[in-house]
């Protein structure tokens, strides 16, 4: 279980403001990437009955994660989710995306962070105190807070590309490659919210002009 122990650590230096960040959406094959950031009250007390609700997000069923964030948006001091559309996840790639939707969120927190906690991404250089936490959302509850609102955050968005875009199961499968998805590509092709730099969209496209040559 996530617990406040790698918080701490940045509170005896000095930093008080501690926000954690994660993301959402990194491998599907659809839909955008969403980055939360949380930073829970730094007087905190690590028994306080609520934070019972935080766990790594893919330990919570759905249920679960949508009465956690709504249980952590009530509780933390501040909170921001963030996403990057498939336009822009092709044009930069899917890791720069991801840095750009977390450091987006941490940009809008109110009050402003003085040290990072970060699930663990590609980085070399960052204004902020900063550790990168390798399974993070399974050691750091601000971390595991982010993750439970980027996911549901995310989740929501990829239910309402559902009614934009019948046929595909987005609500099901929220844009990854299931069997199901990969036939409704198959059969009706991509949609605008397709990354048509990932493989399978790629491998198609090429398949299609190789076709037309």
């Amino acid at each position: 279980m996530p617990d406040l122990t790698l918080e701490a650590e940045f509170h005896a230096l000095g930093h008080r403001l501690v926000a954690g960040a994660d993301e959402a959406g990194r491998g599907p094959l659809a839909g955008p990437v969403t980055a939360a950031a949380v930073i829970l009250p730094p007087d905190l007390e690590p028994t306080a009955d609520w934070l019972a609700a935080i766990d790594d997000s893919k330990r919570l069923t759905p249920k679960r994660r949508e009465s956690a964030a709504q249980i952590i948006r009530a509780n933390a001091l501040a909170w921001a989710v963030e996403q990057v559309d498939s336009a822009e996840i092709d044009r930069i790639g899917i890791g720069p995306a991801v840095l750009q939707a977390m450091f987006a969120a941490v940009a809008v927190l109110r009050p402003a962070p003085e040290a990072l906690l970060l699930d663990w991404v590609h980085l070399t250089q960052c204004p902020l105190p900063y550790r990168r936490v390798v399974k993070g959302d399974a050691k750091s509850l601000s971390i595991a807070a982010a993750s439970i609102l980027a996911k549901t955050a995310r989740d929501e968005i990829m239910v309402q590309a559902d009614q934009r875009h019948p046929g595909y199961g987005f609500a099901r499968h929220k844009g990854y490659a299931t069997r199901q998805h990969l036939r409704c590509l198959a059969e009706l092709g991509p949609t605008p919210i397709h990354r048509r730099s990932f493989g399978p969209l790629r491998q198609a496209r090429l398949f299609q002009d190789a076709n037309r040559g």
